[in-house]
């Protein structure tokens, strides 16, 4: 008996990270042979229209509102489509709020994927309240996407990934993995810790073979998480970064020369949060690339 594969989700406002998250999207349901599934929280329904149509009238504009609605449900459809022609797209008008709405979808999604801002019940100042709202809370891996590009990603760049030997980084290491190897590019993989004390009255010598000491610890950790994926993913090339300070600092290094950064959602030591992970948020509002957390 087939089944129905699960699709990637976006949600569409008419902003233009809204319509870059298309883009981002469909490439990825290309690579997965996914389907590609476009909704847009209908908040007029609820007798609110947001400003960014150019009323703070309600009840004269729900036509007007259905019109702006349908022009970027047909815009969204042929951005995928000039990404794959054989795409499969699904389009939806849903009544509720954005973040009501696509928490719901979520639970059916492969992957939900935004834009950072957007219009309307999207808006914020740094990081558009849903996309907080589907990072904390979604009920499959959230891909947040920045501005929009001039076109198709660079080729080559890799993925970056941060491995802290934590349950949730597993998971953002199937990910990272899975998506490089069908981009047919690399794996950055970083790990850092930040938690070694030296005594004010160790010799530089005595702190010079501790600090040795820990990093190639640390360096072991990290091939040791490493080894499982490298067989299983024996065509993806992978340089590991082993670094000391805040593990959001060298992913950001890493990230300026990257296609997307991959972590999870909450994590052990410089990775862990108590709803989604300081690393994670950071990331999040500052990454120049597309960021995904693997819930």
């Amino acid at each position: 008996m087939s089944t129905i594969a699960k699709p990637i989700l976006v949600g569409i406002d008419g902003s233009p990270t809204a319509f870059e998250a298309v883009r981002w999207a469909a490439r990825e349901a290309s690579h997965r042979s996914a389907p590609l599934r476009l909704v847009h929280a209908d908040v007029s329904a609820l007798g609110y229209v947001p400003d960014t149509l150019g009323t703070s009238t309600p009840e004269p504009t729900n036509e007007t509102a259905q019109e702006f609605v349908s022009d970027w449900l047909r815009d969204a459809r042929e951005i995928a489509a000039a990404e794959d022609p054989e795409l499969v797209v699904d389009t939806a008008v849903r009544t509720g709020s954005a973040r009501t709405v696509l928490l719901d979808e979520s639970s059916t999604a492969r992957l939900v994927v935004v834009g950072s801002r957007g219009l309307g019940s999207f808006s914020g100042v740094i990081l558009g309240s849903v996309a907080i709202a589907l990072t904390h809370h979604g009920q499959c891996p959230v891909a947040v996407v920045r501005e929009p590009d001039e076109g198709a990603e660079p080729p080559g760049l890799p993925v970056v990934v941060g491995v802290d030997g934590s349950g949730p980084g597993e998971l953002a290491l199937r990910w990272a993995f899975d998506m490089a190897s069908s981009r047919s590019t690399g794996i950055m993989a970083v790990h850092a810790w930040h938690d070694l004390v030296v005594g004010e009255l160790w010799t530089r010598e005595q702190a010079d073979k501790t600090w040795e000491s820990v990093r190639a610890d640390e360096q072991r950790l990290l091939a040791e998480v490493l080894a499982g994926w490298r067989e299983d993913y024996p065509d993806v090339p992978v340089h590991e970064v082993v670094g000391y300070g805040k593990p959001a600092r060298l992913l950001l290094e890493q990230a300026d020369n990257a296609q997307l950064v991959v972590v999870g959602a909450r994590g052990r030591g410089g990775l862990a949060g108590l709803l989604l992970g300081s690393t994670s948020q950071t990331l999040l509002h500052h990454a120049p690339c597309p960021v995904l957390v693997a819930r």
